[in-house]
């Protein structure tokens, strides 16, 4: 049965917030939603697997350790490699960013 990235978003004002979508095979695909959320500047987020983003709604900065910081808009993908330092620098205030994360393990 098909299922829809934006069928009962979460309320994200208090924080974001993750759903996991799918696992198999080492991958982890999950949701994220986002509204108005930062990464802290001393602590920015670094993980050992590769991990590949789509943004599919609202609008979001992601600056990845050694890159210029990009700005994302709907259909934007970015893929971050295993041990780079990242952190999401901006996320729309006024509506929910919505991000389809893929985690390779």
């Amino acid at each position: 049965m098909p299922a829809n990235i934006f069928a009962d978003l979460p309320d994200a004002r208090a924080g974001e917030v993750f759903t996991r979508l799918a696992a198999a095979n080492g991958a982890v695909v999950e949701r994220i939603v986002s509204r108005g959320q930062v990464t802290p500047e001393d602590a920015p987020w670094r993980q050992d697997h590769d991990e590949w983003v789509l943004l599919v709604a609202g609008a979001a900065r992601l600056a990845i350790h050694g890159q210029d910081e990009v700005a994302l808009a709907p259909g934007d993908h970015v893929l971050i490699p295993g041990g780079a330092q990242h952190r999401v620098t901006w996320t729309a205030p006024e509506t929910e960013t919505v991000w389809v994360a893929v985690h390779f393990g």
